[in-house]
């Protein structure tokens, strides 16, 4: 390791990205706390940081593409994709991507919604990570698991910046292992 390089690892060490995750009480509605990635992305060095060690974290998985979940998945999945030099794919809602799709429709709290990808956006047996900013009660992530395993995909692994642990989210991803960033437990 060159004496630049061990400076920069020392440097990244003192960044705390929590720091910079801004906390919005009653938002979207009442009794939610939001945690707003806007702020990290605000800072060159903090988002510079964060792209970094996510990098690291899924490299280790070996992933052929990362599938990003609409739409603060996609800030963080092209820049990992391309620091890893593997492709990337769009999870969308419906009727949001031209040509043949292949859709997955789930229950919320409050109805149902439905993602979808393009027909030839993934091949058989592919090591896909799934891409977020944010774990809570893991519906979106569980959808995404069973969209991509419709196409035959190895779903290797889910990615997260934040995880908030107590809503026991990672459990709906049946045997998909997590990776995640920054944990809250509150």
């Amino acid at each position: 390791m060159t004496k630049f390089n061990k400076k920069l690892q020392e440097q990244e060490k003192e960044i705390d990205l929590k720091c910079y995750i801004r906390h919005v009480p009653d938002f979207p509605k009442p009794g939610i706390l939001f945690y707003d990635i806007s702020t990290l992305i605000q800072c060159p060095d903090a988002w510079q940081v964060a792209m970094g060690r996510l990098a690291r974290q899924v490299a280790s998985l070996k992933p052929d593409i990362i599938a990003a979940v609409e739409s603060r998945g996609f800030l963080m999945a092209a820049p990992i994709a391309d620091r890893l030099g593997c492709g990337m794919l769009m999870l969308r809602k419906r009727g949001k991507l031209p040509g043949k799709t292949i859709s997955h429709t789930y229950d919320l709290e409050y109805g149902s919604d439905t993602l979808e990808i393009q027909q030839d956006a993934i091949h058989i047996g592919q090591r896909v990570v799934i891409m977020d900013d944010l774990l809570a009660t893991g519906g979106t992530l569980a959808a995404c698991v069973a969209l991509l395993q419709k196409t035959e995909a190895e779903v290797v692994a889910a990615s997260v910046l934040i995880e908030l642990t107590t809503l026991g989210g990672r459990s709906r991803l049946g045997n998909v292992p997590v990776v995640t960033l920054l944990s809250y437990d509150e």
